[in-house]
């Protein structure tokens, strides 16, 4: 081995590692492929340094870093030997353990589950239009949001309580949904969360046993059948009619849980009215449900003032109302935000800090200034503005050509719309050949959750200005012809 273990070492001093590094990682290596066996003794430090044209110190700083880390033991004038049960090298398992780590891993059925979900979908690239959910960055007042940042990190080190949701936004926030969402809480019920779909899985999984009856819209969005399905609900698909989730109170099963989108429904873009918004709370008060009222996108509305929030509606706390930041601002900034009954706060922020869907506190500070100073609201209005034509201008880019292939509904609101298929068309091989021609979209029979016949295609506007949609739609007009 004397005379061995340097040729199986190769050094280039040239490199941008240092030779200790080399030293270290290559032994490492050799031992844990079985290379050098356990018990096997190393030449002394002196011989190792001669024979490789190294000095003695750099030597022995790899043979002591390998000790400290267990590969190698020392003892007093004795030369290293390599410890024992470090072989990674598969040649030396038994049969058997060799035949187990060749096995496939064992996954948890919800594991299993979500490879055979829909969602979430998964675009490679960059965004492309018609790609449903996506605000245009483009168009975001990234000067303001800068300035913002830069005073949230210079006062990082002045703040000295830092809970998990900062006051300042809490409270900033809070104004600004009970002026604009008809919001009825407390600054402290708002939880600021790593993105809307956690803020989902904390109330599922918090109100949830296993076996639990859940509600959801069908069609629907496939992050609240995930987080449900995850929970261990049984998730019933509810279908919609003309007003939005049909409550059917003569189903056998008592929901525990109904999640439902009334602003702005995913992805039919209908606008629950008061009636059936009422009939909704009547009937979790009777039942003892509660609900999660998603506003995703509900900060723009182009037709009339929007109907206020359900949580500003209910008589009894069973409403958690469940927003993000992602849509009136941009895809990077992720923040969601859960408005829970006041008699739970406790027990929700536990749950949050257990769970770690926590939140930067700096850029907490930093949105808390974006919505105080005004450009939060401004940034909202203008949009709406723009949203609104863009819109408008895919309504006629559609028409003009997909004619009578495609049936549309103008949103009241949102960032998206649905176009329904009019012939004998598979709308998942549609939404494929479109993604091939650079137009993303997402089917509509992957949103159903009860058996339908129902086709078509889910397509966003906000994020494309109008000759990215006139282009798109040619295409859409084309593959469809």
């Amino acid at each position: 081995m004397d005379d061995l273990l340097p040729g199986m070492l190769h050094l280039a001093r040239d490199s941008g590692a240092t030779l200790t590094r080399q030293l270290t990682d290559q032994l490492r290596h050799l031992i844990t492929k079985g290379r050098l066996a356990p018990g096997q003794r190393l030449p002394s430090s002196r011989q190792l340094a001669q024979s490789l044209a190294l000095s003695r110190n750099t030597v022995s700083f790899a043979i002591e870093q390998l000790a400290a880390e267990g590969y190698l033991s020392l003892a007093a004038g004795r030369r290293p030997v390599v410890a024992a049960g470090l072989s990674l090298d598969r040649r030396k398992m038994s049969p058997r353990s060799s035949r187990a780590g060749s096995e496939r891993m064992v996954l948890s059925s919800w594991a299993r589950s979500l490879q055979r979900a829909d969602w979430p979908p998964v675009h490679d690239g960059r965004p492309r239009p018609f790609q449903p959910g996506l605000a245009d960055e483009r168009e975001f007042p990234h000067d303001v949001w800068s300035r913002c940042l830069r005073r949230a990190a210079r006062n990082a080190p002045l703040r000295r309580d830092r809970p998990i949701n900062h006051r300042p936004l809490q409270e900033a926030l809070l104004g600004h949904l009970v002026v604009h969402r008809g919001i009825k809480a407390k600054a402290d019920q708002i939880l600021i969360v790593p993105t809307a779909q956690s803020g989902l899985t904390l109330v599922a999984d918090a109100l949830l046993e296993r076996g639990d009856h859940a509600w959801i819209e069908s069609p629907g969005y496939g992050g609240a059948n995930v987080a449900l399905h995850a929970a261990g609900a049984t998730v019933s698909a509810i279908p919609l009619d003309a007003q939005g989730m049909a409550i059917i109170s003569s189903r056998k099963e008592t929901p525990r849980l109904i999640f439902v989108t009334p602003s702005h429904q995913y992805p039919t873009g209908r606008l629950m009215p008061i009636g059936r918004r009422l009939e909704l709370l009547r009937f979790a008060e009777a039942t003892g449900a509660c609900i999660i009222e998603d506003d995703y996108d509900g900060e723009f509305h182009y037709e009339a003032r929007p109907v206020a929030a359900l949580q500003g509606l209910a008589t009894s706390p069973r409403v958690f109302y469940l927003g993000t930041f992602s849509k009136a601002t941009y895809a990077d900034i992720r923040f969601g935000y859960l408005v829970v009954p006041e008699a739970l706060i406790e027990v929700f922020e536990r749950a949050q800090r257990h769970t770690g869907m926590l939140t930067s506190i700096t850029m907490q500070d930093a949105l808390a200034e974006f919505i105080a100073s005004g450009a939060y609201l401004g940034h909202i209005r203008r949009m709406t503005r723009l949203y609104k034509s863009r819109r408008d201008r895919m309504l006629r880019a559609l028409a003009a050509e997909a004619g009578d292939r495609l049936a549309t509904e103008a949103p009241a609101g949102g960032m998206q719309l649905l176009a329904r298929c009019s012939g004998p068309v598979n709308d998942r091989q549609l939404s494929a050949r479109l993604l091939d021609a650079g137009v993303a979209s997402r089917p509509l029979s992957s949103m159903m959750y009860h058996r339908t016949n129902e086709q078509g295609l889910f397509l966003g506007f906000a994020a494309w200005n109008e000759k990215e949609i006139d282009q798109a739609a040619r295409i859409l007009g084309r593959i469809l012809r």
